[in-house]
């Protein structure tokens, strides 16, 4: 079966599933999905060097913002 953001197994009622992949140098960028939903990706062109973050309303789930801290340049 299936299971939100391609994880291996459901997540409990009330919770929410999230799955986040770390990028390799400049090869492969990072991905964060959120409730079977890819908030940030190289596909989409909304990600950065550095941390990349995604704020979520935590009882919502609403996506309210997401932005990248370049870590290198200070």
């Amino acid at each position: 079966p299936r299971h939100k953001c391609g994880n291996q197994k459901n997540c409990p009622q009330n919770y929410f599933a999230f799955k986040i992949i770390s990028g390799a140098a400049n090869v492969v960028g990072p991905s964060i999905c959120f409730e079977d939903l890819v908030l940030m990706s190289s596909v989409k062109n909304n990600i950065g060097r550095g941390l990349n973050i995604a704020l979520v309303n935590g009882t919502t789930g609403q996506l309210l913002k997401t932005d990248a801290f370049d870590m290198y340049s200070g």
